[in-house]
């Protein structure tokens, strides 16, 4: 279960970027080639966010569907549920992916500063 390890990366990343300010939901960018199971993930960051500064945030996902882009005829092609590396509309196996590989954090929401401050 290697979402475990990676709630932990986002962890680590939004804590650094929060700078001790409360977060309430954090972005993600996650391809669908990154074998990353969005329900896992979330009830991953659950166990890591919990007692800590990001408890109560939330994840928001936004799964990235793989592409490839065909080498013979340049035709773009999205994968389906079983990854099948072919050109959709040669059956050429010269592909390389363009998408779908992504795994970043897009965005953090994190208390206004001012009224952050006034309650500290």
């Amino acid at each position: 279960m290697h979402e475990l390890s990676l709630s932990r990366a986002i962890a680590d990343i939004v804590t650094r970027a929060a700078a001790g300010r409360p977060v309430s939901e954090i972005g993600l960018e996650i391809g669908a080639l990154r074998q990353v199971v969005p329900e896992t993930l979330t009830y991953c960051w659950g166990i890591v966010s919990r007692g800590g500064s990001l408890e109560g945030s939330r994840l928001q996902p936004n799964l990235i569907p793989g592409r490839l882009e065909c080498g013979t005829c340049g035709a773009e092609t999205v994968i389906g549920g079983d990854p099948v590396f072919r050109c959709g509309s040669c059956d050429s196996t010269d592909c390389r992916v363009t998408a779908g590989e992504e795994f970043r954090v897009t965005y953090i929401d994190v208390a206004d500063t001012d009224s952050w401050r006034e309650h500290n």
